[in-house]
């Protein structure tokens, strides 16, 4: 597997993490990318404590078809901070249709890659696409704090 870049892009490093065949490979390659972001939507994804603010299922949005660190779209590791709007309890004073049309306005300023694995983890469904279990999670990550434990 290519190497990745020195700031991958969440989508970059998930499927980095995927290709890898062991739980000690995987944990090894998150441990080297210990980031906010990505913790975030790790809680967002495993903690049952945590449930989406928006409805479930296809989002229709136009992917951005910009290509990765062009410069055309946005990333997830400087809009993560957003995240809160689009789970309960995060900001439950925007209004529903407020809250699904900033949704699909961060969907469609995302890489085509993040937008795609954005929508895995509002419904929970990250597994879909890439081998990682909240197992690899837990060690890699140990600081973090699960609301369902």
């Amino acid at each position: 597997m290519a190497r990745l870049p020195n700031n991958p892009l969440v989508s970059e490093l998930f499927a980095a993490v995927h290709g890898k065949k062991t739980k000690v490979d995987k944990v090894k390659l998150l441990k080297e990318h210990i980031r906010d972001d990505v913790k975030a939507l790790f809680i967002w994804n495993f903690d049952k404590g945590i449930s989406s603010a928006l409805p479930p299922g296809e989002v229709p949005y136009k992917p951005n078809e910009a290509p990765a660190n062009s410069g055309g779209h946005t990333r997830l590791v400087h809009e993560w901070r957003t995240l809160y709007n689009y789970v309960r309890g995060g900001n439950d004073r925007l209004p529903q249709m407020k809250r699904e049309t900033m949704f699909v306005q961060l969907l469609e300023s995302l890489h085509a890659g993040e937008a795609d694995l954005l929508m895995l983890v509002k419904d929970k469904e990250l597994q879909k696409k890439y081998r990682i279990t909240r197992q690899v999670v837990e060690e890699a990550y140990p600081d973090i704090v699960w609301r369902d434990q």
